[in-house]
């Protein structure tokens, strides 16, 4: 079975990205992956406070994940997966789509500030043409109801 791989994070953009993917999978009966990154650098503490620290990230990603897990159940009829990994989230996200040959495509919410689409979104734009999939970048500030119309 086909998977679309999306990221979840703290940014706004995030719900777009899962919305999109959910939908999609629903009306193409795929799968979701959901992948939450920890970034190294908030566990540059000392080891017992680095093990709590973790924990109480994963358990804030579990429990992030399950609000959009029931959605995606409740209103899709689409069972997610939630994979969590540390490290650098661009080199996370190469690692699971090689690892994974079921992920068909990787859909990323783009930011809506000024200052560009968000440093994720960037950083896998310019490895957009050696990735082994497609990669779909939905905007963060697209609407519910055009999000249907497209899916």
């Amino acid at each position: 079975m086909r998977k679309f791989l999306v990221v979840l994070d703290d940014t706004r953009e995030c719900l777009n990205a899962m919305r999109y993917a959910a939908m999609r999978a629903a009306h193409t009966g795929a799968g979701v992956t959901i992948l939450s990154v920890i970034p190294p650098e908030e566990f540059q503490h000392w080891l017992g406070v680095a093990d709590i620290m973790r924990e109480e990230a994963r358990e804030r990603i579990v429990a992030h994940f399950e609000v959009f897990a029931k959605w995606m159940r409740d209103r899709q009829g689409v069972d997610p997966e939630l994979v969590i990994r540390e490290g650098v989230p661009a080199t996370e996200i190469l690692d699971v789509i090689a690892n994974d040959p079921q992920i068909g495509v990787l859909v990323l919410g783009a930011g809506t500030d000024k200052s560009g689409p968000g440093p994720l979104v960037t950083q896998m734009t310019r490895n957009s043409g050696s990735l082994p999939c497609p990669m779909t970048i939905v905007p963060g500030e697209m609407s519910k109801e055009r999000l249907e119309a497209i899916t």
